[in-house]
């Protein structure tokens, strides 16, 4: 069964929205999901749990992408 990679991206304020990706950011969270809707749901709760939680909105910004992945992949 295919499945979803949800990323979520912590980068800089700096960092235009754009250039935002794997390699700019400060931080990235990681999870599979079982669909397009849940990369789009659930993050907030692993985010408010961390300790990147503090500079959301004032030095950093959130950018969530979701992958299509493969069984096993």
């Amino acid at each position: 069964m295919n499945g979803f990679l949800a990323l979520v991206l912590v980068c800089a304020t700096a960092i235009p929205v754009q250039d935002c990706d794997e390699a700019t950011a400060a931080d990235v969270f990681k999870t599979r999901v079982a669909s397009e809707i849940g990369c789009a749901t659930g993050w907030q709760e692993i985010i408010a749990r961390s300790e990147v939680r503090e500079g959301v909105g004032r030095t950093a910004y959130l950018k969530t992408l979701c992958r299509r992945v493969r069984a096993g992949g």
